[in-house]
């Protein structure tokens, strides 16, 4: 008797063995993770053979390419202020959080830094403070009072101070041009500026010339109480003027301080006496006679 094949399809649809979640009963063992892509994908049991066949080849080119990879990465190295450090001394902790705590000091005490700023209306008064400590004023004024006075013991003291100026902006420049630090806001630097070689922000080159400054008036100048305050306040003002303008950080105007009592002490040791500056000032005028 013929068998319908309409009959044998739906018995073995209804066949439990033949259902999918039954088949891997049917099929030889297999490693667990080809079972569960054939309980998963029931359909691709008889494509599999053939994708493992293709994907052997790929897996040989890709080794090499990883390999190259590899190479690469371990050619190429980072540089070590890019890295890490996951054990900082304290040491380094400690001066990585003073150096945060001083930018963002001297951030909020830069109020006269923008004409917008909190204290903006007296930014002129602020900056014509700053630029009675700058040293452009002061080389010139000096030369002035040079060829004007009269007594040998006024230029000798005028001759000392001139160096002591010289010395500091050549001083500051060229630390400044070392450590190229910039100031806690971005500005640019003014003609005067560039003229005395004042760009980065450390040290602080009108702390320092103020500093230099009043105590070498200080002590080869016989000045009454009030005005000996007043010269140590302008000598404070004028450091602090730049911090204000948002010029120099709090720690830059602390060395520039240090800075010029260490240029006054050096003047000190190495001062010139009055037949040196005599011959000096000879010199300088035979170097401005006409032929």
């Amino acid at each position: 008797m013929p068998i319908n094949p309409t009959r044998s399809r739906i018995r073995d649809r209804n066949d439990p063995i033949n259902r999918p979640e039954f088949l891997s009963l049917n099929q030889p063992l297999r490693n667990s993770n080809e079972a569960r892509g054939t309980l998963r994908r029931p359909g691709l049991l008889k494509r599999q053979p053939s994708q493992q066949q293709q994907q052997q080849p790929q897996n040989v080119q890709q080794e090499p390419l990883e390999n190259s990879t590899e190479d690469r990465r371990e050619s190429v190295k980072l540089p070590e202020e890019d890295c890490i450090q996951l054990n900082p001394s304290f040491k380094g902790i400690a001066m990585n959080s003073l150096m945060a705590i001083d930018i963002c000091m001297s951030k909020r005490l830069g109020v006269c830094a923008y004409s917008h700023s909190s204290w903006g209306s007296v930014r002129s008064m602020v900056n014509l403070l700053a630029f009675t400590g700058h040293g452009i004023p002061w080389i010139i004024g000096t030369i002035i009072c040079l060829t004007r006075s009269n007594t040998m013991a006024g230029q000798e003291v005028l001759v000392n101070l001139l160096l002591a100026l010289l010395l500091d902006v050549m001083t500051v420049a060229g630390m400044q041009k070392l450590v190229k630090r910039k100031g806690p806001w971005e500005m640019t630097p003014g003609l005067f500026d560039y003229i005395a070689m004042d760009i980065y922000s450390f040290p602080a080159a009108h702390a320092s010339r103020a500093a230099m400054v009043s105590k070498f008036l200080l002590s080869h100048l016989v000045l009454a109480v009030p005005l000996r305050i007043l010269l140590v306040l302008w000598a404070f003002l004028a450091g602090m003027s730049r911090v204000l303008l948002g010029r120099h950080h709090l720690t830059d105007v602390g060395f520039g301080f240090a800075l010029g009592y260490l240029h006054f002490n050096l003047v000190e040791m190495v001062w010139l006496p009055s037949n040196t500056c005599q011959t000096l000032i000879s010199i300088g005028k035979l170097s401005w006679i006409p032929l």
